[in-house]
C-alpha cells in the first residue's frame, strides 16, 4: 500500500504527490470524485468515457450507417412526441 503524508494549505488545498497520482492514473485535467466516509476522504478518478470506450472489449458491431439510421429514428420519434404535447 502506497502512503504519503501531505499538508493542507491555507485555502484547504491538497496537492496529490506524483507517486500517488501515477499509481492511480490521475493526470492534469482529469476529474476526481471526493467522498466522505466517517473521518476519511476518499478520492476516486473519474474514467473518461471516450478513453474507456476505446479500451474495453466490444460486445457488438454496429456500422456507421446503422448508427446513423438509429439516431435519425430516435430523433424523429422524439420530435414527434414533442409536437404531440404542444
Amino acid at each position: 500500500m502506497l502512503e504519503v503524508r501531505v499538508r493542507v494549505s491555507k485555502k484547504n488545498t491538497i496537492y496529490i504527490p506524483k507517486a500517488i497520482s501515477e499509481a492511480v492514473g490521475i493526470s492534469e485535467g482529469d476529474y476526481v470524485v471526493l467522498r466522505v466516509d466517517g473521518n476519511k476522504i476518499i478520492i476516486e478518478r473519474v474514467e473518461d468515457p471516450f478513453e474507456y470506450a476505446l479500451k474495453v472489449k466490444k460486445f457488438a458491431e454496429v456500422t456507421f450507417e446503422e448508427f446513423e439510421r438509429e439516431s435519425e429514428e430516435m430523433q424523429n420519434e422524439y420530435w414527434s412526441e414533442a409536437s404531440d404535447t404542444s
